[in-house]
């Protein structure tokens, strides 16, 4: 619990923003920034898992860090995935928490936990005067920034998704700034393809960066995967940010994404550690992760968790276990009138949704099941709402 260090801070001098470490930063700001602003993300208000089992402490401490800047940022930006299962006191703890801040202005979009049921909660308390499902832009001494969300109406075995009606809102957006304009953009799933095959990018990204190609200075902000990474493409800067709640493993590096519980000892050497290179041509400062040391025997806990949960499912031939982002078995057969329960053994929530639309469940936290009895024959084709890389098909006879 004594790792510390989960936030940027973006500095803006001269018409360029590079970024800083929050420790870096605590030692650096001697006021001579245009302005500065700062990013957390994924707080995962309400988890209380192995991975992490005091959040709130943990975002405190990065909070803490934040009030202690010598000059305090004019912005607070929050990527996503405020709470973790999206209830009424989630938000309200992650409110009052983040009025303790010096910081009074700030914005936030939200991740798939906050709309695991509907965006009403976030929509109520963090999305007012705001367009469509909640994006929006404002100007900041300069800069132009637009907050967008890339977690609704996701499709099976799809990415993360803007939609036309955002689409055609952000290009009459920026067509009247100039060219000359900084650019921060910022969404929960990132805007690049950082590992499709957990989901982890945006699936008409490219359309959207297409009409950022004219502007000078583009900064993507980004949450979800829970680790820093960075990379500049052209007038782009894309940036994803560490969580303030758990980490996750490196992309392809473990059996599926999630909480990725480590020993007590390990943790404080895994979250907050970064390898810091400035850029001399572009002056940033490239953030980038170190080998995390706990992926192989992290790896190989969760791949002996899922043959001994594959095991039990063949036992029971009705039951899908959710397990690991994945549904075992992935095809199940099933005679009609027979009854299918889907039961969660992951750290994360799942909801079960048809690709037709003719079953969903609620949001299945940890241990929690649902039960659909089919009455017709054919093959049904579901998916995880939340992760739409996760698909899975009932086939009735």
């Amino acid at each position: 619990m004594a790792w510390l260090g989960t936030g940027a801070v973006w500095v803006m001098q001269g018409g360029v923003l590079r970024s800083q470490t929050l420790d870096e930063a605590a030692h650096s700001l001697k006021g001579s920034s245009d302005f500065t602003f700062v990013q957390i993300s994924d707080s995962h208000i309400g988890f209380n898992k192995d991975a992490n089992k005091d959040v709130i402490s943990t975002l405190h401490a990065s909070l803490d860090k934040i009030n202690a800047l010598p000059v305090q940022p004019d912005l607070l930006i929050h990527t996503g995935d405020l709470s973790h299962l999206a209830k009424a006191e989630q938000f309200d703890t992650l409110s009052q928490n983040l009025s303790s801040l010096r910081v009074k202005d700030q914005f936030f979009v939200p991740g798939e936990h906050d709309i695991a049921d509907d965006l009403s909660e976030f929509h109520n308390r963090f999305g007012k005067n705001t367009k469509g499902d909640g994006w929006y832009s404002f100007d900041h001494r300069g800069v132009h920034f637009i907050g967008l969300v890339n977690v609704m109406h996701l499709k099976a075995g799809g990415l993360g998704l803007l939609g036309n009606d955002q689409l055609e809102w952000l290009e009459d957006d920026v067509r009247p700034l100039s060219a000359s304009t900084p650019i921060v953009l910022f969404a929960h799933i990132p805007l690049w393809s950082v590992y499709p095959e957990w989901g982890w990018g945006t699936e008409d990204s490219a359309q959207a960066l297409g009409y950022l190609k004219r502007f000078g200075s583009v900064t993507v902000l980004n949450g979800h995967i829970h680790q820093v990474m960075q990379k500049v493409e052209g007038n782009v800067t894309f940036h994803t940010a560490m969580s303030t709640a758990f980490p996750q493993p490196k992309p392809g590096s473990a059996p599926s994404p999630g909480p990725m519980k480590v020993n007590d000892n390990v943790l404080p050497t895994l979250l907050g550690i970064t390898a810091i290179h400035r850029m001399a041509s572009h002056h940033e400062i490239a953030i980038i992760d170190k080998p995390l040391a706990s992926v192989t025997s992290v790896a190989h806990e969760e791949e002996t968790s899922a043959r001994d949960q594959q095991t039990e499912v063949s036992s029971l031939p009705h039951t899908i276990s959710i397990s690991n982002f994945k549904f075992v078995p992935e095809i199940l057969s099933v005679k009609l009138g027979q009854t299918v329960r889907w039961i969660n053994k992951d750290d994360s929530p799942h909801k079960v949704m048809a690709n037709d639309g003719s079953f969903k469940s609620p949001l299945l936290d940890t241990n929690d099941h649902f039960e659909f009895t089919p009455t017709k024959t054919g093959t049904f084709g579901y998916f995880c709402s939340l992760h739409p890389h996760m698909t899975g098909s009932i086939k009735v006879d």
